[in-house]
């Protein structure tokens, strides 16, 4: 407040337009809901875009420093062979090679509930699973991992046995829903790579480098060396890199959230044709008086300066409340689409409150130059007339 009546005192003008704001409350008013509608629309619908792409990336989550390796449609093998693996392990030093193999099976429960689970074979669990409860050992070479669906549905606990193949594994964790390579979700059992030596192939091969930049380059390695290129290309193995995947989401929801904005700003600029419209009809109610202020010896620039300001303090007011209301929807959006109301208060939230302000003030302001100028530049003769 002191530094609103420093400035009142250093420009009349300012204050005279503060005033001029409360001659008619409800006209002001109208103005100003649209500005707060216009900066909601805008910030709200930036924030749910930031919300979907967070959740997209969330889903995504370190899926997106591997790299998937399964049998091309040109391979001779039902799967990948062991020599493959080590060829891997060869030429790509810096990150982690893990074969699976898969299969099918029915787990029991004690009282007879069946349920048809995924079984995964694999020696490096801690590569690929995080677990909720117990520990994804470095290397699985007994015991069993269950999801949490299954172990829900089945009534397992921590060390209850399950059987697969006539051999028995006690459970060490329950894997994470959201992680894991393929989700970690549904019903899940991850036993040791031994429990299916049965069958000659690893169905798929996954590869964690160090980063989504340095899945694509081991993805680039392993199809240089792999697959031929040219002409008579041939796909021996098949090679995807979830880092592009995660780029090309990222390029989506961009576009995306641009054409939201764009919709929000729409909203904007109608409160702006509705700014002008009160800015343009006030000048004309007060003619009369501007024209006395100008006879009187008040120069152009008070006068357009006075305009001016009651345009400013339109954007200000409808900014500022726009801002604070699209704070708490924001905070329902990132809580309903990215299962977290706090990320509102990141830059990822808070760029949208202040883009939607920002263009408040700038509309606002832009709406209240024409009214200004005529205004400014009526002849007091003519407006002493009306």
């Amino acid at each position: 407040m002191i530094g609103l009546g420093s400035l009142f005192r250093r420009f009349p003008s300012i204050k005279m337009a503060w005033r001029n704001l409360g001659r008619n409350r409800i006209r002001t008013g109208l103005a100003t809901l649209g500005i707060i509608i216009g900066v909601i629309a805008i910030a709200s619908l930036g924030m749910a875009g930031a919300a979907l792409q967070q959740q997209a990336q969330s889903n995504l989550g370190s899926l997106t420093n591997e790299v998937a390796v399964s049998s091309g449609q040109d391979s001779t093998q039902d799967g990948i062979t062991t020599d493959q693996v080590e060829q891997m392990r060869d030429i790509i030093a810096d990150a982690e090679v893990v074969p699976q193999k898969t299969n099918q099976t029915t787990l029991k429960s004690r009282d007879g509930q069946e349920v048809f689970v995924s079984v995964v074979g694999v020696t490096k669990a801690s590569a690929l699973y995080d677990t909720t409860v117990g520990k994804a050992p470095t290397r699985l070479q007994n015991g069993a991992l269950v999801s949490v669906e299954t172990a829900r549905e089945l009534g397992l606990e921590l060390g209850d046995p399950v059987e697969y193949d006539g051999s028995l594994y006690r459970i060490r964790g329950f894997l994470a829903a959201e992680d894991g390579f393929g989700g970690g979700g549904g019903n899940e059992l991850v036993l040791p790579l031994s429990a299916l030596s049965e069958q000659e192939y690893y169905d798929s091969v996954t590869v964690v480098a160090a980063s989504g930049e340095a899945a694509t380059t081991v993805a680039d390695i392993l199809e240089a060396d792999f697959n031929e290129q040219g002409r008579d290309s041939e796909e021996i193995l098949s090679i995807r890199s979830f880092a592009s995947t995660q780029d090309s989401i990222n390029s989506f929801l961009n576009t995306l959230n641009l054409a939201l904005l764009g919709i929000g700003s729409i909203s904007l600029i109608v409160a702006s044709v509705a700014i002008l419209n009160v800015m343009l009809m006030s000048t004309i109610e007060r003619r009369g008086e501007i024209g006395v202020l100008r006879a009187v010896g008040i120069r152009r620039s008070e006068v357009l300066r006075m305009i001016l300001a009651e345009a400013i303090f339109l954007g200000l007011i409808g900014g500022i409340a726009g801002a604070i209301a699209s704070l708490g929807a924001g905070y329902i959006l990132f809580q309903v689409l990215a299962s977290d109301g706090m990320l509102v208060f990141t830059w990822a939230g808070l760029q949208h409150l202040l883009s939607g302000f920002a263009f408040a003030v700038f509309a606002s302001t832009l709406s209240g130059v024409y009214p200004a100028w005529k205004a400014a530049n009526d002849p007091p003769v003519k407006a002493l007339r009306g």
